[in-house]
């Protein structure tokens, strides 16, 4: 019998590891529902996957309070809904539209992840090129809010 350090198998992978990681952050449902009192909410759409999300989130001078998202999407989408809901609270406007743009040039360049971006080094990982969409879109969602001001 094949020893297991040599073999082409091995019993746990690293890439496992890390989509063990994306489904514990999908599975925190804590942020899963529809704020009654938020000031800011937008919604985005894949149109590739059909994944969809609706953020909503509270602004009081110029910082985000709270974050929650609600949607039908893929287990990646929510990932990063979690990810977005756990790390805005109490950061600025412009600093979470900044973290926006950051993740969308993590994809487009490639690169290494910037020093706001580290809190989502699970999602934003270069094996996870192909479900950017999935992974980008509560990012676009929350700048698009952000920015548009509902």
């Amino acid at each position: 019998m094949d020893d297991l350090s040599t073999s082409k198998f091995r019993p746990i992978s690293y890439t496992l590891l890390m989509d063990l990681k994306i489904l514990k952050l999908a599975s925190d449902t804590r942020h899963q529902k529809k704020l009654s009192d938020f000031t800011h909410n937008s919604k985005a759409k894949n149109p590739l996957c059909g994944d969809e999300i609706q953020i909503f989130f509270k602004v009081k001078k110029g910082k985000i309070s709270e974050v929650s998202y609600q949607g039908k999407n893929c287990v990646y989408c929510q990932a990063s809904a979690n990810l977005i809901s756990i790390n805005s609270n109490g950061k600025k406007v412009e600093e979470m539209i900044e973290v926006c743009d950051c993740a969308n040039e993590f994809f487009q360049n490639k690169g290494d992840l910037s020093e706001n971006l580290k809190k989502y080094k699970e999602l934003l990982s270069s094996k996870n090129i192909n479900r950017k969409e999935c992974i980008l879109l509560p990012f676009n969602a929350l700048k698009k809010g952000l920015i548009n001001g509902n």
